[in-house]
């Protein structure tokens, strides 16, 4: 074949001036560059550095606590993920209580005197807060020692003050307005810790908070950049649905920015199913988090930093039994059977279990996709592997096609051993041996499978309305992921 002056980029073809001129084209060097980045939602103290809506990136817990007040939901959200990851490009999107908001309030009332000294071990959030207690020491001496006890650790949720009528009672109130504040569990001795001997503490539970931020100026203050996977603390259906409604329009084809949000929910069995049976997007996963003690922000930001390094290493790879660091489950009593997991497995909820040591770890993280379009049972995109897996797909196709071919001309295959060697030209043929070359590549990374049905299914042409367009349909078939060895044992006598 004839190589012929048009073939060069930068070496122009009116050229007279003597020399050797030489170039250099990256377009058979150029591969996908996976980067992700993980986005915190989250609310911000009033006094807080960063104003609300600004996206930021954040590296540490310490420049967390500095850009959106220590103890804040958004800045804790933050510390838990890069405590677990500090090598993910993490931002931090901080919003405002909304104006209608209102906190969460519980208490706790004292009774008895001590009998000997100790020390109660009170979980607020999941915060251990240690308070010490002297023998014979009073309800009242006891409750004034939360409050102070309370008032000493920077990062709690609550604030904490004595009851102006009952002295022996406390009363928390949550730093925040909205309906997070009512998943802070106020827990005595919840890691087993022994009591304080003569004393008793009834607790009543954190309630009355109303009111979550519009998701809809985070989802605006966005804009264009790709965030791969976000932590999301509120689980009205208003949020999630403008949430999931923008997963899936950056997901669709004119956009190709796709990502997956990450919640918890906090509930009973029956609550938690009846969530998880209204929502249905393949782009979002809810961990049903029970009676845990850790609150539902926590998880979220968990569960997202620990399942976005994992699909990142390997989309297709399944998460079950990785440990979610930091987060302290239900009491023993309290957690779900393997029965009651089932259920909400078939629910659209995620899963999770609880090891010997107290280790919280991924059950099966399926997303809540759970009809098609047509209102039909489906599992096409039950499991976030598959749009992950997809995701990565899309990805390296478009670099392969966009790095090799960026200015090519568009011609059919008819004459393909006519055009001169070199020549910028696409063809139907050329296309397919793109991508199935790429599909081999695909299987050596262990994300496909089925080579020879791929290549048989792959089809491509020249639109016959537009010759500026080829038209390619593929057919790849994902690996799945080993979850279940079920055996039958045939026994012989």
């Amino acid at each position: 074949m004839t190589i012929t002056a048009g073939v060069f980029n930068d070496i122009p073809s009116a050229l007279r001036i003597p020399g050797v001129f030489i170039e250099f084209d990256s377009r058979l060097a150029n591969s996908g560059v996976w980067q992700t980045r993980l986005l915190v939602l989250g609310q911000r103290a009033a006094d807080s550095e960063k104003s609300a809506l600004s996206v930021d990136r954040v590296t540490s817990g310490e420049q967390a606590d500095r850009y959106y007040g220590r103890g804040s939901m958004l800045a804790e959200m933050l510390r838990a993920a890069l405590e677990i990851d500090p090598y993910m490009e993490t931002y931090g999107l901080a919003l405002d209580d909304a104006e209608s908001a209102a906190e969460a309030t519980g208490s706790l009332s004292v009774a008895g005197t001590a009998l000997r000294s100790g020390t109660l071990a009170l979980y607020i959030a999941g915060y251990r807060v240690r308070v010490g207690v002297d023998a014979a020491d009073d309800a009242e001496t006891i409750a004034q020692a939360i409050v102070d006890a309370v008032g000493d650790n920077g990062r709690l949720p609550v604030t904490a003050t004595v009851d102006s009528t009952t002295a022996s009672q406390v009363n928390l109130t949550c730093t925040w307005g909205g309906e997070t504040g009512n998943d802070i569990a106020v827990v005595v001795g919840a890691k087993g810790e022994p009591s304080v001997e003569g004393i008793t503490v009834e607790i009543t539970a954190m309630s009355g908070g109303s009111g979550n931020p519009d998701v809809g100026d985070a989802i605006a203050a966005m804009g264009d950049e790709w965030y791969h996977y976000i932590a999301m603390p509120w689980t009205d259906t208003a949020a999630l649905d403008e949430l999931t409604a923008e997963l899936d329009r950056r997901y669709g084809p004119m956009v190709q920015q796709g990502g997956r949000a990450f919640a918890a929910f906090r509930g009973t069995h029956s609550e938690t199913g009846t969530f998880g049976s209204a929502l249905n997007s393949p782009h979002l996963t809810v961990m049903g988090t029970g009676e845990a003690v850790s609150p539902t922000w926590l998880w979220a930001a968990t569960y997202a930093m620990v399942a976005a390094g994992s699909l990142t290493n390997d989309p297709a790879r399944p998460l079950q039994y990785l440990a979610l660091p930091g987060l302290i489950g239900p009491k023993k009593e309290d957690r779900w059977t393997k029965a009651e997991r089932n259920l909400l497995l078939y629910d659209g909820i995620a899963t999770f279990t609880v090891a010997d040591d107290g280790t919280v770890q991924i059950n099966r993280e399926i997303t809540t996709y759970q009809t098609n379009m047509a209102g039909v049972a489906s599992d096409a995109y039950l499991d976030i592997q598959v749009p992950e897996t997809f995701e990565r797909i899309r990805y390296e196709q478009i670099s392969r096609i966009l790095s090799k071919y960026p200015r090519n001309k568009l011609a059919t295959d008819a004459d393909a051993s006519l055009y001169g060697a070199g020549q910028p030209i696409m063809t139907p043929n050329v296309g397919k041996a793109e991508l199935l070359d790429l599909y081999r590549d695909f299987i050596q990374r262990g994300w496909c499978q089925d080579y020879e049905g791929y290549a048989k299914s792959l089809q491509a042409n020249i639109d016959p309305d537009d010759p500026a367009r080829l038209n390619v349909i593929d057919s790849p078939k994902l690996v799945g992921q080993y979850r279940i060895h079920a055996q039958q044992v045939q026994f012989r006598r």
